[in-house]
């Protein structure tokens, strides 16, 4: 779950952070979950991308279950799943809800800038920020401007991202940005050849890992983002672009029918261990 991700890189970098999410037991396991990966990912002894120990970044999230624990909040990362209609009622509220100086960051994997800006009341403090799984050893941020983003509005989330040690690529707003829209794609047609019974998930991986150097194979990537953020994606591309070339593979429908999610389900094209986190 990448907002836990986000939340934990903020927290290390030295910033109070407030985690909102839709109920207390959701809450608890990202917490949970965020202690267990500062210990994997070795932050807890002041780690790169870190001005904090274990403790003092535990102590920097407050997690609350009511928008109105943001009404001081100077930026607000958003990492709601990739529904537009979560999204929009979402962005409504926290604009009921913000102080009016306050600047919205989406971390959207294929929704255009300016289409989620234009639900608010505030369209030029409004950015994207696509994040990458995990995000505290990602040193590499997307970073895309909608139509009415003010440049004041670039300036204050980049002084946040080099505060947490990230390189942001400024790209243009369209769907799915470049990251999704050429990576989308690769799952598709990796899906498209299992299904075909070209290749198993194993020896596609194992070809762009070993063979074209890539640190994570293609489906492994797509089980950590989760097979249903993966369809939903794909789905909103072939929407965006009526291209057939985004039409989802239907082994993507059926994998997502029978609960195979990838990392967080324990299955997906692999087998996970739940209870070891991989």
């Amino acid at each position: 779950m990448i907002g836990r991700g986000v939340c934990h890189a903020v927290a290390a970098s030295g910033v109070d952070v407030v985690l909102v999410d839709v109920d207390a037991r959701t809450l608890t396991d990202a917490v949970d979950e965020i202690r267990v990966n500062a210990r994997m990912y070795r932050l807890l002894d002041g780690g790169a991308g870190t001005t904090t120990g274990s403790r003092e970044l535990l102590q920097r999230i407050h997690p609350s279950v009511d928008y109105e624990s943001l009404a001081d909040a100077d930026i607000v990362i958003e990492n709601v799943p990739e529904n537009w209609d979560i999204k929009q009622s979402v962005y409504q509220e926290l604009s009921r809800t913000c102080p009016t100086a306050t600047v919205f960051a989406a971390n959207t994997s294929t929704i255009p800038i300016t289409r989620i800006a234009a639900t608010t009341d505030r369209p030029d403090q409004v950015v994207g920020l696509h994040f990458m799984n995990p995000v505290p050893l990602k040193p590499t941020v997307e970073l895309i401007r909608g139509r009415d983003t003010s440049d004041s509005t670039v300036a204050r989330v980049m002084e946040l991202l080099d505060r947490m040690g990230k390189e942001a690529v400024g790209v243009r707003d369209s769907p799915g940005f470049v990251t999704n829209r050429v990576l989308m794609l690769a799952v598709n047609e990796a899906t498209s050849l299992v299904e075909e019974g070209v290749a198993e998930p194993a020896a596609i991986d194992r070809l762009f890992t070993g063979g074209l150097g890539h640190r994570m194979g293609i489906l492994a990537t797509a089980d950590l983002i989760g097979i249903d953020t993966v369809l939903n994606s794909i789905e909103m591309l072939y929407e965006a672009f009526g291209d057939s070339k985004y039409r989802p593979c239907p082994l993507l429908r059926k994998m997502v029918e029978e609960g195979r999610l990838g990392r967080k389900s324990g299955a997906g094209f692999f087998a996970y261990d739940p209870a070891a986190g991989s």
